[in-house]
């Protein structure tokens, strides 16, 4: 099937889609915000992957927050629909992310996603997971 859009309109859409400070990660830091969890740096370039969110010292949790298209969610992704490009790039990505998740892994971090779509439904409950799994990490490290 061929790409829905012209190549102008294609490349002005993709030019269009942030890669950071999404809304789905703007409600998430507000949500954790609320909610009293602080200490996490943004997109650290220096990790595998550059999470949205890290916490490093003595927690080191990974959060990355993946657009439910383009990291292929099975209810929001359909291979062979979107163009032969937009299946390659979404195969590399899923791969992409599974090669992150252990690298991070290797070097000790704990790593969680979440989509985009969970976090616009609930952020809160999406912000309970991160302060939960941070108190186990700190409980861990005692």
């Amino acid at each position: 099937m061929p790409d829905t859009y012209p190549p102008e309109t294609q490349s002005r859409v993709m030019r269009a889609d942030k890669g950071k400070d999404t809304s789905p990660e703007i409600a998430l830091r507000k949500a954790l915000w609320a909610r009293g969890v602080r200490g996490w740096r943004l997109h650290r370039r220096n990790l595998p992957g550059t999470p949205d969110l890290a916490f490093g010292s003595c927690t080191r949790l990974a959060v990355f927050v993946d657009e439910a298209f383009w990291h292929g969610h099975p209810d929001k992704y359909w291979a062979g629909r979107s163009g032969e490009y937009r299946d390659k790039k979404i195969a590399r990505n899923v791969e992409r992310d599974a090669s992150v998740n252990e690298s991070l892994v290797a070097l000790g971090w704990t790593v969680l996603r979440f989509w985009d779509f969970d976090i616009l439904r609930d952020a809160s409950a999406v912000a309970d997971q991160i302060a939960t799994e941070l108190g186990r990490l700190r409980d861990q490290t005692r």
